[in-house]
């Protein structure tokens, strides 16, 4: 009973001071000259696609490009396609697989299109970059995706939004399907009293993700992976001939590592084994993404080294 007292102190006491702290507008103070969240900086695929995206780059594929396997890389909430930049860089060190990098929708343009997003907004182009693979002929088509991402992917495959006859991998960096942030089960009832929270950025990674969070966003977010949660409680199996691998950071203030716990449990592999699960040492929410931070260790670049080589070593 004292326990459920506490509890209860803290959510008033919580509610009280965001309450006190809202706002005046519902439109953040942004720099139009540093955020991503203007009009004036965008994420580069909405001016050149044909440097991010496959089905772009090559509209008329030889039967050589075909055999190639691909991987679509997926970024989270809130980020942009500087998210894989890395992973791309480093792939094009090989010439037998090509990389295909989607723009969440409502993302890597402005706040205003942000906070008017749907998740099944954030989700659509994931489906229509594998849906023109596909139908270019590709035969080996993959994933890889991080936070947000992660059941972004998941749903589509649970609620048979594509053809599953091409996919054969799929990797998981960081999925968040319990949030650390233990805040955002309270937003479908304050979302009103903040309008927005900003998050802060370090220098680096400032125009490429949004500094600003509207509390609309928000809501998406806590649904949706809510949603996603009462699925795995129920069980999800993976179509036949997709693999599925988590790697999961120990320590991450984005991603309770518990997320890793649920998805073991709730998926299983068509033929009822269990999907595989590393936990890593890292205490980075997405370990795979360096550029921007403020501090990056020699262990941080062999963990991203060591996962990159062991996703193209699946393939």
């Amino acid at each position: 009973m004292a326990k459920k007292k506490l509890s209860s102190v803290l959510i008033i006491t919580t509610l009280l001071l965001l309450s006190s702290c809202k706002k005046d507008s519902e439109l953040p103070p942004i720099d139009e000259s540093v955020d991503l969240d203007g009009y004036i900086i965008n994420d580069s695929s909405l001016i050149n696609p044909a440097s991010f995206l496959l089905s772009a780059a090559i509209k008329n594929p030889t039967a050589l490009d075909l055999d190639k396997p691909v991987i679509i890389t997926v970024h989270g909430f809130t980020a942009s396609n500087f998210e894989w930049t890395e992973f791309r860089d480093w792939a094009k060190s090989k010439t037998d697989f090509y990389t295909s990098m989607v723009l969440l929708g409502g993302h890597g343009r402005n706040y205003s299109e942000f906070k008017a997003s749907t998740w099944q907004n954030w989700q659509a182009p994931i489906i229509d970059e594998y849906n023109a693979l596909r139908q270019l002929g590709y035969k080996k088509i993959n994933f890889i995706a991080s936070s947000t991402g992660c059941p972004l992917v998941l749903e589509m495959l649970s609620s048979d939004k594509i053809s599953t006859d091409v996919l054969k991998h799929i990797f998981f960096i960081d999925p968040i399907v319990l949030p650390s942030n233990k805040l955002l089960s309270l937003i479908p009832a304050i979302g009103s009293l903040v309008g927005y929270s900003e998050t802060t950025l370090e220098p680096g990674e400032n125009g490429y993700w949004y500094k600003y969070r509207p509390q609309h966003a928000l809501k998406e977010l806590e649904k949706f992976i809510r949603q996603e949660r009462k699925k795995l409680e129920k069980g999800i199996v993976l179509p036949a001939g997709v693999t599925l691998k988590v790697f999961k950071s120990e320590r991450d203030g984005s991603a309770d590592p518990t997320s890793a716990v649920l998805l073991s449990k709730g998926i299983k592999l068509n033929d009822g084994t269990k999907i595989e699960i590393e936990m890593i040492n890292s205490d980075l929410h997405v370990f795979t993404r360096l550029h921007g931070r403020k501090t990056i260790t020699a262990e941080n670049k062999a963990l991203q080294l060591i996962t990159f080589e062991e996703v193209y070593k699946s393939l």
